[in-house]
């Protein structure tokens, strides 16, 4: 959906009702890497800056020893509260992932909303997904659910994460010849070094039907901010994650060309991997997260740099 042309955090996509910034902040780190304090100060260096996108699920951050998910949420919603600021913040949240509240029946969908909704403090949930697909739910079950939250205002849009390209098709027709709210985005796995997990047919449903891509791992947990190197060890979960492309050729043909594109532009690697990605069909506003304010400029970079037609090229080859 983006073009080669200059923006900033302060420009605005129009996805359904919403209007949004070009880069969303993960809130995956929330209660995980970064306590509370450090949450908020990252939060407001995003909103300083012109940010209003904050993703997050109700399984954030069950994954961190001692959490039990719900962790990143409060923290959002904390923020909000303290910032007076819940008008100014687009918030996207999940359900279906985490344990106890896993799967899309209907009362589980109505359940989980109610849970965001108080974590949060808030009386709306901006943009809803699906975390993940529930096979065992026939897709009306589903979409009737999210259609019932939306016209009882506790869900403004809805979007799925993690679909297949036949069960999103199926989904917003079934939507479209019900009347009811349909999908207006998807958040696939998708950056420099994992294309195959969004282009193709996943994609070109999604551009069929005009919807937004917000794709996450989109600095493939940080492989693409080229902190890493050969002959690293890895001292953290995410570091391990962003250790499995390290030895792979593309991997290094990617990080060689990063490296050279990002020079040019005065850049970090990291925001020139967001900003190829903002040149992609259907691509709004990749996700990333930051575990400290400081962070987080090398991520907001990617809505002011412009990549020509050239270096747009050198980098597909690169990851191919």
């Amino acid at each position: 959906m983006s073009d080669h042309t200059s923006t900033s955090m302060h420009s605005r996509y129009a996805v359904g009702s919403l209007s949004v910034a070009p880069f969303c902040l993960g809130g995956n780190v929330f209660g995980w890497t970064a306590d509370e304090t450090t949450s908020f100060a990252v939060l407001d260096a995003h909103a300083e800056a012109g940010g209003n996108f904050v993703d997050t699920a109700d399984s954030y951050t069950a994954f961190a020893e001692g959490n039990s998910g719900g962790e990143s949420e409060t923290i959002i919603g904390e923020w909000m509260k303290r910032r007076g600021n819940r008008d100014d913040v687009v918030v996207a949240t999940k359900v279906g992932a985490l344990e106890g509240r896993e799967g899309l029946r209907a009362a589980n969908i109505r359940a989980a909303c109610e849970d965001s909704l108080r974590r949060l403090r808030t009386d709306h949930i901006d943009l809803y997904y699906t975390h993940r697909d529930d096979e065992t739910v026939p897709v009306p079950e589903i979409v009737d659910t999210l259609d019932a939250l939306v016209r009882e205002g506790k869900v403004r849009e809805v979007a799925a994460s993690n679909l297949s390209a036949p069960r999103l098709r199926e989904s917003l027709a079934y939507a479209q010849d019900g009347g009811k709210a349909a999908y207006v985005a998807v958040q696939p796995h998708y950056n420099l070094v994992s294309r195959e997990t969004y282009e193709g047919e996943l994609q070109d449903a999604a551009a069929e039907s005009g919807l937004a891509s917000f794709p996450y791992f989109a600095l493939a947990s940080g492989f693409l901010t080229g902190k890493y190197r050969p002959g690293d060890e890895p001292s953290t979960k995410r570091g391990s994650l962003a250790a499995q492309y390290l030895g792979s050729e593309r991997g290094q043909r990617v990080l060689a060309a990063l490296a050279e594109v990002a020079e040019a532009h005065g850049v970090g690697g990291a925001g020139v991997a967001l900003a190829w990605l903002r040149t992609r069909a259907t691509v709004v506003a990749p996700v990333a997260s930051a575990r400290t304010p400081e962070q987080l400029p090398g991520l907001l970079d990617a809505a002011g740099v412009v990549l020509t037609g050239e270096e747009v090229e050198r980098l597909e080859k690169a990851s191919r």
